[in-house]
């Protein structure tokens, strides 16, 4: 919490702790904070003090005391760290990193907004201080252009007083509303958990100030900005092309519709492209992943001064181990069943494993449709019905990538049966060869996501049990030694029982 020195010389009280104070830099609802310098160093830092009347409730000294324990865990540039802190003592104190500068608020009103470079490095910079809270758990939460300072061109997030704070995270002392309107994301103000989805919100308000001089969702009483915000009705007009397409997804009222800090830092590093942002249907997996992680509610820290127990011990490497191998196992069998198949009845063997995939494809884009259905109305009974009924319409939407996939993996088996011929393989090697071609066509042709995603998942429920993971691989050690046996007794078996005149033609 630092600024320049702009108010009257600090006179209630001299010291505290270890520190002389010297000026009063700013004051809030719950403290002041002052600039003070250790008594044996000299080393000048800002102090924040509880304000008298908080001083004995527990709950202004837990604030703080979470707001230490915040700033405890941040490792960052961007982050004004602790120095030193004594929330349980006579006078509840916070020291942190002094710096000297405006605050981005006092900034824009004193000179306007920044330019154009000056805005894309802050939204770089602060981007990459907000994820170096997230990445030890921290989220900020009150993220707005006075809690943070310029240190030339280079933002400071100060004031982690709001940080992660309870289950509920509006009300802390009773009557304020904790945070910001207009730069208070949605959720919180209809009080939902905070999500690291909450920070991008803010973040985005924030750097769309900055570029206009204004906020983004105008100005008024705290229930007009609040409801703007839950509308989604911001104002981004000044901000430059294609910056302003990345703030206006950020500023969307869902946060599963808001990309996550990686793809905001990812984007940043070239922030002279267009901005694309895909639905979660058409995520991968990997990805997907990563937004379920931006919009799931993180654990509350645990009272502060307390020891705190965790529930359950982490898993053990060796489980951890034995999963991996249990999923090992399954796919293979998955692999040796395509394979085997595709080798011991060619013909039929492309056109099931191509139909295969073109199943799993249609049912990706059933679950896609659920899965909105009931973000936006919740669970209803004609859920499954309507799954049903609109199972063909997904089957001709599913048909052209597969079409494409399949011709596609069709030119991998042309080039498996030439390099076989080449290396004067068996009918029955070439063939298998070819089978393993065509998997991975299909494994990583376009749209591959439709089709790994659910597998992957699949396969990783069945093996994290040992019961699953035994009758699982039980059908598929089944499935796979079916193919496996018939070629191994009467080998490769095409449809008609002739052989197809490619085979004649080179001499198998």
């Amino acid at each position: 919490m630092t600024t320049a020195p702009r108010l009257p010389r600090a006179t209630q009280r001299e010291t505290v702790g270890d520190y002389d104070l010297l000026s009063l830099l700013g004051q809030g609802g719950m403290g002041r904070v002052h600039l003070a310098s250790h008594r044996v160093s000299g080393e000048r830092v800002a102090l924040k003090v509880l304000r008298t009347q908080f001083v004995g409730d527990e709950e202004g000294r837990q604030r703080l005391a979470r707001e230490v324990s915040s700033l405890q865990r941040v490792r960052s540039r961007w982050v004004a760290g602790v120095v030193a802190a004594d929330p349980w003592g006579e006078v509840p104190w916070l020291a942190t990193r002094y710096v000297p500068g405006q605050t981005l608020h006092d900034k824009i009103v004193n000179e306007g907004p920044l330019s154009r470079d000056d805005v894309e490095q802050l939204a770089s910079d602060l981007a990459e201080g907000i994820a170096d809270c997230h990445a030890v758990g921290v989220l900020h939460r009150d993220i707005k252009p006075a809690n943070i300072i310029m240190e030339g061109r280079t933002p400071i997030l100060i004031d982690f007083g709001l940080a992660r704070v309870s289950d509920d995270p509006r009300i802390t002392v009773t009557g304020l509303l904790i945070g910001t309107p207009g730069y208070l994301p949605p959720e919180i103000a209809v009080g939902d958990p905070t999500t690291p989805a909450s920070d991008v919100h803010s973040w985005a308000a924030v750097v769309a100030y900055a570029a206009t001089g204004r906020p983004p969702f105008g100005e008024g009483n705290s229930m007009k900005l609040m409801d703007r915000a839950r509308r989604g009705e911001h104002d981004l007009e000044g901000v430059p092309q294609p910056l302003r397409g990345l703030l206006g997804q950020a500023l969307s009222p869902d946060p599963a519709d808001r990309p996550t800090l990686d793809e905001v830092r990812e984007w940043l590093r070239t922030p002279r492209r267009p901005f694309v942002h895909k639905p979660v249907e058409q995520l991968s997996l990997s990805d997907r992943t990563e937004r379920e992680k931006a919009t799931t509610p993180a654990a509350p820290f645990p009272p502060v001064g307390r020891s705190a127990r965790p529930d359950h011990r982490p898993p053990s490497g060796r489980d951890s181990n034995l999963e991996k191998l249990r999923r090992g196992t399954i796919w293979l069998g998955l692999l040796a069943f395509a394979v085997g198949v595709i080798t011991a009845f060619p013909s039929v063997g492309f056109l099931t494993v191509l139909g295969a995939a073109w199943l799993i494809r249609s049912g990706t884009l059933a679950a896609g449709d659920l899965r909105r259905w009931r973000w936006y109305r919740g669970r209803k009974w004609h859920d499954a019905p309507r799954l049903l009924i609109g199972a063909p319409w997904r089957l001709i939407r599913s048909l052209p990538k597969t079409f494409v996939v399949g011709t596609w993996g069709f030119g991998f088996v042309v080039a498996a049966v030439l390099i076989g011929f080449a290396l004067q393989l068996s009918l029955t090697a070439t063939l298998g060869f070819a089978g393993l071609a065509f998997v991975a066509a299909l494994w990583t042709g376009s749209g591959r996501d439709r089709l790994r995603d659910p597998v992957t998942t699949a396969v990783r429920r069945v093996s994290e049990r040992w019961v699953p993971w035994i009758l699982g691989f039980a059908v598929v050690i089944i499935l796979a030694l079916f193919p496996i046996q018939t070629v191994a007794e009467d080998g490769p078996q095409f449809s008609g029982g002739d052989e197809p005149w490619w085979v004649e033609l080179l001499g198998w």
